[in-house]
């Protein structure tokens, strides 16, 4: 029997990192393609426990990179395509935007013309709820599938390009497809310029965690583990042409977060330290998750089992984390952005 072709793309970074693993391990008899241009993001020392496993392939190339990629569709003659890849800093989409459109949109149409190409059997584009703008603070506020989009930053207003690509190829080639748009997502290996990554390798460091604003902004959290499953869900079972939203229903203030890891740490909230706030910052996102929850999802981590386990981790990771904000990324983590 001919084994599935999965392919993952960005799948150095932290979700397609952890959704590979996640793959590799729960689908043996799929094989699980990695592809990654490594930029500084990008990081291979996570897969280290499945390098060695027959069906993991690991590919170096940039998606935007239409002479590369074609050919790699059509040699490999992938079955599935579960696209990650993505610039996903909002700080440094308004510093620096172009590189978010280079990437976000233009490496998502050579991905689907290739796929469609080659005769996919899914498409699964991995998305965000920024797309959808911001809400007010009123709790029964949610964000639905059918919520117009409404970004407000250059990341978001890349993201949401790159979802109106996919529901183009959809309706004009019959490309079979899906959009997943997630909350904040944390866990393992997640790269320390977000929030969570950041406070905790700060703290452990004893240096002062710039917050933005007053704290205030909400975020819906959702463990990197949980979105895995509902993407594998989607995958297999998402109706074709379908918008999914994965959220967690963690909804926490940035203050309230960074508070939390502070005190799980032993450490004084004398730390904190609130600066200038981010131009456009949305103030709240929230999902609603009941779509999935019909295809037989839920998540099973709450915030509170979910950031105990993710600070843990960092604990018994620090030579990750302290390799990554040393070295070749000094530079970048000494003009690092607030949270």
């Amino acid at each position: 029997m001919t084994k599935k072709k999965v392919l993952v793309t960005g799948g150095a970074g932290f979700i397609g990192g952890n959704f590979v693993q996640y793959m590799v391990e729960k689908y043996p008899n799929y094989d699980i393609y990695n592809l990654d241009s490594l930029t500084y993001a990008g990081d291979l020392t996570k897969h280290r426990n499945i390098e060695t496993i027959e069906n993991y392939h690991f590919i170096n190339a940039d998606i935007a990179n239409h002479d590369v990629i074609i050919p790699i569709f059509e040699n490999y003659k992938f079955d599935y395509v579960i696209h990650f890849a993505a610039e996903s800093h909002v700080d440094r989409s308004i510093s620096d935007p172009g590189v978010f459109i280079h990437t976000n949109v233009l490496g998502t149409q050579v991905l689907l013309e290739a796929s469609r190409q080659v005769g996919v059997t899914k498409f699964v584009h991995v998305s965000t709820d920024e797309v959808y703008g911001e809400l007010d603070f009123d709790p029964t506020s949610y964000f639905t599938e059918d919520t117009p989009l409404q970004p407000n930053s250059p990341y978001s207003a890349s993201k949401a390009s790159s979802d109106l690509l996919v529901q183009a190829y959809h309706e004009t080639y019959g490309l079979p497809i899906n959009i997943t748009r997630c909350s904040n997502n944390y866990g393992p290996y997640h790269f320390p310029e977000k929030l969570i990554p950041l406070t905790i390798s700060r703290v452990l460091n004893n240096q002062n965690i710039p917050i933005y604003g007053d704290g205030k902004n909400v975020r819906d959290w959702l463990h990197v583990f949980d979105h895995c499953s509902a993407i594998d869900l989607v995958m297999h079972d998402g109706r074709n042409g379908e918008v999914y939203n994965i959220g967690g229903h963690n909804e926490k203030t940035n203050l309230e977060v960074v508070k939390t890891i502070v005190r799980s740490l032993g450490k004084s909230e004398s730390l904190i330290e609130f600066v200038k706030d981010r131009l456009g910052h949305d103030k709240r996102y929230a999902i609603d998750p009941s779509k999935l929850a019909q295809l037989g999802w839920k998540p099973t981590y709450t915030f509170e089992t979910g950031i105990a386990q993710t600070i843990q981790w960092y604990l018994d990771n620090k030579e990750w984390w302290e390799q990554i904000i040393s070295g070749e990324y000094q530079s970048y983590f000494e003009k690092q952005y607030s949270i």
